[in-house]
């Protein structure tokens, strides 16, 4: 990396973290990075995920983001992108989650996969399969530090694939209780319907898009390890949330049997 590379890391990397630290959304980092340069991108990244660990972040995970054909047209890429998921980050079911906490916040249904086995080896469709331990219903809480989503592909990334933070449902299935590729997402707000999905929305596969976290944090080297969640990636579309917002999703195999469900509901509490 050359002195103006590595000086326009920093400087992105500065802009969004003062954005987090402030409160207040900031301009695209792509004028600093550019918006399809995908190496300066994650170096931004690991810039930012590293002063986090160093300040005591704990990582528990990663999320997997752009897994729709859509969205990946519409940012102009072929690949999904990938994020950092830290022990703060996660909601506990039934606690409300903080709008003090979020900036401009979105929510994605998804299946997340806790891993019994590292995949730091082979990762081929049964290996991936053979690592999870089991699954659960999730909602990510997709939150730009870009001020109104004004994102390319490099803002996104830079910005932890525009993670914010992630609620883990309590029904845990087994690979051998469903399969991911058929699975249909119902997500209601306030009761009524607010998104619908499916697994063949996540990459044809939510294990493939695993799969190709796996080889790509491998790759690396920081390959995936025994009990960590990886967020699969959205369902269906994206939904806006406000304080006051209750989102309940639901997940189901084909033929309509319930896989399980993850709710929350946003309020103004402080952090």
């Amino acid at each position: 990396m050359t002195t103006a590379i590595g000086s326009n890391v920093d400087r992105a990397a500065e802009r969004l973290r003062s954005a987090a630290v402030t409160h207040t959304p900031c301009a695209p980092v792509r004028d600093l990075i550019g918006s399809t340069d995908l190496a300066a991108a994650y170096a931004v990244q690991q810039r930012l995920t590293r002063d986090r660990v160093e300040a005591g972040g704990v990582i528990v995970g990663r999320k997997i983001g752009l897994t729709s054909e859509a969205v990946q047209q519409q940012l102009g890429v072929d690949q999904p992108d990938f994020g950092v998921l830290f022990h703060d980050m996660r909601v506990p079911e039934g606690t409300p989650v903080s709008m003090a906490r979020l900036l401009q916040p979105k929510v994605e249904a998804e299946i997340a996969f806790v891993l019994g086995a590292d995949l730091d080896g082979e990762v081929s469709r049964s290996a991936v399969v053979a690592a999870v331990d089991h699954a659960v219903a999730a909602l990510e809480v997709v939150d730009s530090r870009v001020a109104g989503w004004d994102i390319s592909i490099a803002d996104t990334v830079a910005d932890n694939a525009s993670s914010g933070l992630f609620v883990l449902g309590a029904q845990r299935l087994t690979l051998a209780q469903f399969d991911p590729r058929q699975t249909r997402v119902t997500v209601r707000v306030g009761g009524g319907v607010a998104s619908t999905g499916a697994g063949v929305a996540c990459l044809g596969d939510p294990l493939l898009a695993l799969s190709w976290l796996a080889t790509t944090v491998r790759d690396l080297g920081e390959p995936l390890r025994a009990g960590e969640v990886v967020l699969a990636g959205a369902l269906g579309p994206m939904v806006v949330v406000e304080a006051g917002s209750e989102v309940r999703a639901e997940l189901t195999n084909g033929e309509g049997r319930p896989l399980g469900t993850v709710a929350a509901t946003f309020s103004e509490e402080s952090r």
